[in-house]
């Protein structure tokens, strides 16, 4: 990958701020690089499935946006990105005090990218993998 221009750092967390679904979710992006981001999220007692665990969509809206937004990286300056398609594995119940969603760009076409991000449950150091998803992106 390139190195990572720091005004479309910039452009990115300006577009990840306006997400007010993150906002609500209580997420953060931790990291932004050339084709790659990360995104942090406390598993709240509001996001919680009825058996106790993170719910899966809380895992499914970090990791899209990990995963958009690493698309976004590696498009043009003057482009948004909008998600066509993503797929979700649950692997594994997200139990613990946060979700880290790491997303990555697969393929950059001319059109579409081709991304992935996996999201794992951390709790008191240790990390286990709860979901991995692949999806499609798109310039807007």
């Amino acid at each position: 990958m390139t190195d990572l221009s720091p005004e479309i750092a910039a452009k990115v967390q300006d577009s990840f701020d306006r997400q007010t679904m993150m906002q609500t979710l209580g997420a953060q992006m931790t990291r932004i690089a050339a084709g790659q981001t990360t995104i942090v999220a406390p598993i709240l007692p509001t996001s919680l499935q009825q058996q106790g665990a993170g719910h899966a969509g809380l895992a499914f809206s970090i990791g899209d946006s990990a995963a958009g937004f690493a698309a976004l990286t590696l498009m043009p300056a003057d482009a948004e990105v909008m998600t066509v398609e993503m797929k979700l594995n649950l692997m594994s119940p997200a139990i613990g005090d946060r979700l880290v969603a790491e997303g990555r760009v697969i393929r950059a076409g001319r059109r579409i990218m081709v991304v992935a991000a996996d999201v794992w449950a951390e709790k008191d150091g240790s990390r286990k993998h709860v979901a991995m998803m692949q999806g499609t992106m798109i310039p807007v």
